[in-house]
């Protein structure tokens, strides 16, 4: 009997620790973790709201996002107000050295380009943030990864964009550019004008490059991966739009059971044709000269090398993360880029006129080449200031994992910093005070002379983790304007509304009315 009644209760005292624990971690979590790092920035000079329970400053940014996003902006390049208006609103408040709560976790805005510079540098202690678990059905992939697995793979994925295969990608590209520009020549050739609006053609045409140079001639599979893709980053961004709540995910909810469905459909056609490819391989086919054909023939290469262990090159999962990411970063990044780049020409007439005239000068009425599209100086200039001025991405996360010096900042484990893309870009002590004006003239010498520090420009990041597909997204977009400029000369609508809006990538909310005119 007493052994009875000592066992009772030492399952009592058990299950009392249990609950004492969790709630203790649970405290420390949502409060006092919280607090503590909030002094801790304090005592250096950062200023920052207060932290707020549980949500931090993501229910007040949730409901400036909306509201910036309920009517049209002025057409100005000032965009930071409508993109990212609270961060807008804590520069104004705080100045340049501030942080933000992000849920339970300070971030830290980094405005010194010489700290930029390191986060990139020293990627080992700035590492990605985890990823919301919903985030993952999206794309994973190379950008995630860190340590030992990021370094296989960027080796592995390496040669796929090399300048000499991208070069034998050039048909691909071509070929969907041609197609975009004989729909809009059949639409003009009625009138000798037309206006339309020319964001999902540019959807199109982007996702249809990466089809076919990712698959080859199995591109129609890829638009196909493409829609599914676009239908899981809505999903994605609703749910980032709320505080995650853990496990969360598992729920049975309609968009849970909708996000896993697109997954599991994504993942059976990426299997289905990397299969086919194995097969034909094995069969003794020569790997085809597409992004997939490039990353199979180098991680087998990898395998042969290193023999076939466990840790040794990429599994078919990987292969499929990496293809995903292929499809979405590559059809995203392009197609913003192609798109206001448009924009910014049909307000600027004269570096329309100026880029027309140097590609009509390489190439006349014939068809771009590799070679000449390498010497295109104007129309790099104005895609590298389109890049500064409307950033794909406008901000990068990064965290800390152990006490960290950056600059004069001391960062204990558990802090974010972000470098702000767009608020460096658009900065005015390291510009000019034409820095939210279009001046391609700025990038005459090159990137690195175009501001005060280099490092206060870095549309595709940087360090040695710099983007991958950065040649491969200005290699299309190149093609594209060569095209595009050999065919029309283009105005802004009168119906057009600007409004850059952060949808993953920085997209226009309404579209892009242009009015296209034969030459």
């Amino acid at each position: 009997m007493e052994v009875s009644v000592v066992a009772s209760v030492a399952l009592r005292v058990f299950w009392v620790s249990i609950v004492i624990t969790w709630a203790w971690r649970v405290l420390n979590w949502v409060w006092l973790r919280p607090k503590k790092l909030e002094r801790c920035l304090r005592q250096q000079g950062l200023a920052g709201n207060s932290y707020r329970l549980l949500v931090g400053d993501t229910k007040e940014s949730s409901m400036m996002v909306k509201e910036a996003k309920s009517k049209p902006m002025n057409l100005s390049h000032d965009i930071t107000p409508r993109v990212l208006p609270f961060l807008h609103q804590s520069v104004t408040t705080y100045g340049k050295n501030f942080f933000i709560w992000i849920g339970p976790t300070p971030r830290v805005n980094i405005s010194n380009p010489a700290d930029v510079k390191d986060v990139f540098t020293n990627y080992e202690d700035f590492q990605k943030p985890v990823i919301n678990p919903l985030v993952k059905f999206l794309a994973t992939g190379l950008p995630n990864y860190e340590g030992e697995k990021w370094a296989k793979h960027r080796k592995i994925i390496n040669p796929a964009f090399h300048l000499e295969k991208l070069k034998r990608m050039l048909p691909a590209f071509h070929q969907s550019c041609s197609e975009m520009i004989e729909k809009w020549e059949r639409l003009v050739s009625k009138e000798g004008s037309c206006e339309l609006d020319v964001w999902p053609y540019l959807e199109s045409l982007a996702a249809d490059v990466i089809s076919r140079a990712s698959f080859g001639s199995s591109y129609q599979e890829g638009r196909k991966i493409f829609q599914l893709l676009k239908e899981q980053a809505k999903l994605t961004i609703r749910a980032l739009q709320s505080f995650y709540i853990p496990g969360w995910r598992f729920l049975p909810t309609r968009s849970n059971k909708r996000m896993k469905a697109i997954d599991k459909e994504i993942k059976g056609s990426l299997r289905d044709i990397i299969s086919t490819r194995e097969e034909a391989i094995r069969m003794g086919e020569a790997a085809k000269d597409d992004l997939l054909g490039i990353l199979m023939e180098s991680n087998l290469k990898e395998i042969r090398e290193n023999g076939n262990t466990k840790n040794v090159g990429m599994s078919i999962e990987d292969v499929i993360e990496e293809c995903k990411l292929f499809y979405f970063a590559g059809q995203e990044t392009t197609s913003v880029l192609l798109l206001w780049t448009l924009v910014l020409l049909s307000q600027n007439q004269n570096w329309q006129a100026r880029a027309r005239d140097e590609v009509l000068q390489v190439f006349g009425s014939n068809k771009p080449d590799f070679d000449g599209l390498s010497h295109l100086k104007v129309v790099t200039m104005i895609l590298l200031e389109v890049l500064r001025l409307y950033p794909s991405v406008v901000a990068l996360p990064r965290t800390t994992h152990k006490k960290t010096q950056l600059g004069k900042l001391s960062l204990p484990a558990g802090v974010e910093v972000s470098l702000p893309i767009l608020l460096l870009h658009h900065d005015k002590e390291l510009w000019g005070e034409d820095a939210i004006e279009f001046n391609p003239e700025r990038f005459s010498e090159g990137v690195s002379k175009a501001s005060k520090n280099q490092f206060a420009y870095f549309p595709f990041g940087g360090g040695p983790r710099i983007c991958i597909g950065q040649n491969f997204a200005m290699l299309e977009a190149k093609l594209a304007f060569s095209l595009l400029l050999q065919r029309f000369t283009f105005e802004l609508s009168p119906s057009y509304a600007h409004a850059p809006s952060l949808i993953i990538s920085l997209q226009p909310q309404y579209g892009a009315h242009i009015i296209l005119h034969k030459r």
